[in-house]
């Protein structure tokens, strides 16, 4: 069965499983996977994030982290969903987490940086692509939106 937890970051994390579930997936898929740097995984933004993960037992298989700004807009990042769960639909429930997360909280937009290979991904949520592809990690990235009012 799986389920999504919406969580909050803890100093003692590792102690927590849904959180250190989070942290082992993220690491698997960002510095296992994209050769980014551990001391990124976690960061000091965790501190203040908000944390979603859909969890097959105990085990993570998808997550992704919210920040709300005081202007009404909100920011996900660190989406990730274990190899062996891409294109299942995880990801889009990770998302879709979210993104209900953010309405609920009266947000009246939604931004993210997405990979280039994943824009298609984001696009089919309502997100739209701007700027320039820039580089995080090495990895090509975009900067994308969604209006949240329509």
């Amino acid at each position: 069965m799986m389920e999504i937890h919406i969580t909050s970051w803890k100093p003692d994390w590792h102690e927590d499983p849904f959180l250190s579930s989070i942290i082992r997936l993220r690491r698997s898929v960002f510095v296992t996977e994209q050769n980014c740097p551990i001391d990124d995984e976690p960061d000091p933004q965790d501190a203040i994030a908000i944390h979603i993960g859909l969890f097959h037992g105990v085990d993570t298989i998808g997550c992704a982290r919210l920040f709300i700004n005081d202007d009404g807009t909100a920011i996900i990042g660190r989406v990730a969903v274990a190899l062996a769960c891409r294109r299942t639909g995880v990801g889009h429930r990770v998302m879709q987490a979210a993104l209900d997360y953010t309405s609920k909280a009266g947000c009246h937009e939604v931004g993210l940086e997405s990979q280039t290979h994943a824009i298609a991904f984001y696009e089919a949520l309502g997100f739209v692509a701007f700027g320039p592809v820039f580089d995080d990690c090495n990895i090509p990235h975009r900067k994308m939106k969604r209006d949240l009012t329509q």
